[in-house]
Formats: C-alpha cells, sequence, structure tokens
C-alpha cells in the first residue's frame, strides 16, 4: 500500500498491518505474518496521515436545519478529517464558557472550538479572553473587524495567553457590496466586483499591526497574489504569521461563474487565474501553510436564489481531498506529499497541536481511483449548498474497516 506520512515526510510503499480494531502498524512483512491473517494486494490505495481542518462551520447550537454536530462529524469522518475547527459564530456564539461548554460536551466527535474575540462577534467589544482561553483552540470572529485600534488592543491581550489569533482580512468599505473579483468577467456577467485590493490593503495593516505587537496571528481565508507576496514578505521579515486558503480558491476562478450557481457564491470570491497560480505556489514554498476546507452549510431554501443574494460559503469536507488531488497531483501543481502535509501536518503546526506520533497519526484510507457521484443520498451533510451536486468525482475517502470487507475484492 502506499503511504503519505506528512509527519515523517515520506511517500513509499510498504506492507501494512490493519486489525479489526482499525490499529495500523507499517513496515510489517506480510510473508513472515501467521496464517490467521489475510493478504491483500490493493497497491491503487493510500493510506496517509489523519486530516485536520482549521475552520469550518457548524449549524448547531442555533441552526440545525443546516447542519447537526452529528451530521458535520460524519461529514469529516466521510472526508478523512480526525480534526475540524469549530468557527464561533453559532447561535448563541462561542464568546463565553457557557456557550463552549456545549462544545466541550461532544466529547466523542472530533471539534475544537474557535473562540470569539468580540462579544456575539459583533467587532464591538471585546470577550473575556483569558476566561475562555483554557477551552479554545484559538481566537477569531471569522469576519473582518473594521476598528484597528480594537485589534492592536486585541493582540495585546491575546499574545500571553498562548494561543493563535485568526484574522480575515478585508475592506469592507472597498468590497462596496461586490458578490464576486472584480475584473473582466464580473463585467462579462454583470454582476458587481469587489476588487483584489480590498484583501490586500486590509491584510497590509494588520500586518504593520503584527509587525508592532509581535502577537502570533494567523490570517484566514487567503485569496489574492498580492496577498501571498505580503505574507511572504512578512515572513522574510521574521513576523510571526501564518496563513491559509480556503480549497475552493486553489480549483475554481473567477472565469467558472458563467452559470450564476449561487452555491458559488462565496467569500472571499473566486479569483483571477493568476491569483490561484499564486495561491498554489505559495503552498509549494510554504508562504501559504495550509488549506482549510471552510464548510459553511445553508439549506436549499436559503442558497436558491439569484447569486447575488445567494449567502456566501458552500460545504466541502467530503470532497476536498479528492478534488485537489485530481486538480493538483493528478496536474503536477503539487506533489502528493505537498497536498497532504498542507491538509494535515501544516494545518495542525498553525494550532500548536501535535499529531499522533504512532505511525504519525496513519488514518486516512484513499482511493484516487474509485468514482463516485455526488448525491443528496451519498453524502452525511444535511445541506447541499456545493457544486459538485450531481457530479460524478474520481477519488474517495474509505474507512479502514472497507479492507475487511471481502465483497470489495470479489
Amino acid at each position: 500500500m502506499r503511504i503519505i506520512d506528512a509527519v515523517n515526510q515520506t511517500d513509499r510503499v510498504e506492507d501494512v498491518l490493519i486489525d479489526v480494531g482499525n490499529v495500523v502498524r507499517v513496515g510489517v512483512d506480510a510473508e513472515s505474518l501467521s496464517g490467521d491473517v489475510e493478504v491483500i494486494d490493493r497497491n491503487n490505495l493510500i493510506l496517509g496521515t489523519g486530516l485536520v481542518d482549521l475552520y469550518s462551520t457548524s449549524g448547531e447550537p442555533g441552526f440545525e436545519q443546516r447542519e447537526t454536530l452529528t451530521s458535520l462529524a460524519e461529514s469529516a469522518r466521510r472526508g478523512g478529517f480526525t480534526k475540524v475547527g469549530i468557527l464561533p459564530h453559532t447561535m448563541p456564539a462561542m464568546d463565553d464558557i457557557t456557550a463552549l461548554e456545549f462544545l466541550h460536551r461532544q466529547k466523542d466527535l472530533p471539534f475544537m472550538a474557535w473562540g470569539a474575540v468580540t462579544q456575539g462577534c459583533e467587532g464591538k467589544q471585546l470577550t473575556d479572553l483569558a476566561e475562555i482561553a483554557p477551552a479554545v483552540v484559538g481566537f477569531t470572529d471569522a469576519k473582518p473587524i473594521e476598528n484597528l485600534s480594537l485589534v492592536r488592543r486585541l493582540m495585546e491581550y491575546v499574545k500571553p495567553l498562548g494561543k493563535p489569533l485568526m484574522l480575515w482580512a478585508g475592506d469592507r468599505s472597498l468590497e462596496s457590496g461586490g458578490v464576486m473579483r472584480e475584473g473582466k468577467w464580473s463585467l462579462q456577467y454583470g454582476l458587481a466586483g469587489s476588487p483584489a485590493c480590498a484583501e490586500a490593503s486590509a491584510l497590509a495593516a494588520l500586518l504593520e499591526l503584527v509587525r508592532s505587537t509581535k502577537t502570533p496571528t494567523h490570517f484566514m481565508r487567503i485569496s489574492t497574489a498580492r496577498s501571498v507576496e505580503l505574507i511572504a514578505q512578512a515572513k522574510s521579515d521574521g513576523l510571526p504569521v501564518t496563513a491559509s486558503v480556503t480549497w475552493l480558491n486553489l480549483w475554481l476562478i473567477d472565469r467558472d461563474l458563467s452559470t450564476y450557481d449561487p452555491n458559488l457564491r462565496l467569500a472571499p470570491p473566486l479569483g483571477f487565474d493568476s491569483d490561484r497560480a499564486a495561491l498554489i505556489a505559495g503552498i509549494k514554498s510554504g508562504t501559504i501553510d495550509a488549506i482549510a476546507v471552510d464548510h459553511t452549510p445553508y439549506t436549499y431554501e436559503e442558497k436558491t436564489v439569484a447569486f447575488e443574494l445567494s449567502p456566501p460559503g458552500a460545504i466541502g469536507l467530503e470532497f476536498i481531498l479528492p478534488i485537489l488531488w485530481q486538480q493538483l497531483v493528478v496536474s503536477g501543481e503539487l506533489t502528493a506529499l505537498e497536498l497532504w502535509q498542507a491538509l494535515s501536518l501544516r494545518p495542525a503546526k498553525c494550532l500548536n497541536l501535535s499529531l499522533d506520533l504512532n505511525n504519525s497519526g496513519l488514518s486516512t484510507l484513499f482511493d484516487p481511483t474509485e468514482s463516485w457521484t455526488v448525491s443528496k443520498g451519498s453524502i452525511a451533510s444535511l445541506s447541499h449548498n456545493t457544486s459538485c451536486l450531481g457530479k460524478s468525482i474520481m477519488g474517495k475517502v474509505l474507512q479502514l474497516n472497507y479492507l475487511f470487507d471481502r465483497t470489495n475484492f470479489a
């Protein structure tokens, strides 16, 4: 079996022993095993380090019709994810210990809580950061905060707490209600455009605050070539910053909005082809540390509206690995190890997490050759806001017990 070990940075073929309890042992000599062990030749399968999602949205609490924690956990499992960061803009927002206790009671689910930095994620009054620090993986409102004085104060308060601060750079006044990236295709499609400088200018200002405070800061939803340049310069200058891109910005570009599919109404919007190329190059160079799913569920009624009226966001936990494998690995834009690290080890490092070093946390079984059709019945999410619906996808994450089902080898 092919082993992609993100922790030890190896991509190799070895014999693997998986027992009925899903305990994995790599490097076992198949010929030395006793007669009680069935030897199966499945060199087309990949066993890799468990995936880690930096940030996604849960419907529960407050919007259970979109997604429950149970359905979200099942989506994560089917996508190969062992950890998922939950953004705090639930209802109520995860801005105090009482709200965070709800998520922590779900002990059997693979979630990490992000704590809100302002009350109700409204960007006005800071939460009690020290009180909620032990219960969260980091701090964010998951939306741009316009008051830079407040952001500076926030950075000063967060720094001694030892948890990352995650910010989204965006200037709402420059965005001017745009629903796609401003440029040739926004004009051709007749949709209000949001200029790339709305992100880059806000990012430049936030980086100056990091330079001043030296607070470790993660920048989420990076989507422009200029932003990649700014992050690269900041890292070169020794600033304590990391950055992530959402997966759809590595797959599609502004030109792909010709169908006006409301499931492609995203924030940040799909960028230019040059943005996509810069983001991929950023992953290869390490400027962009991680790829996030940013799974954002909405009901059929919420999304089945005109493109410009649709709330931004799409689901993706169950599609990200197969689609990016085809788009980036098969095409040769990234190596298999580079993609896997950007989906596992590197997001874990952004959160100061240690992956399971027992066999490097190998738990995601992936068949890049299996084709399947995305339908409401074939995915676990309660919401179906994805442009993948009804389409055939090459590549599927399997469960380890798949290897014990003899019908798979008939």
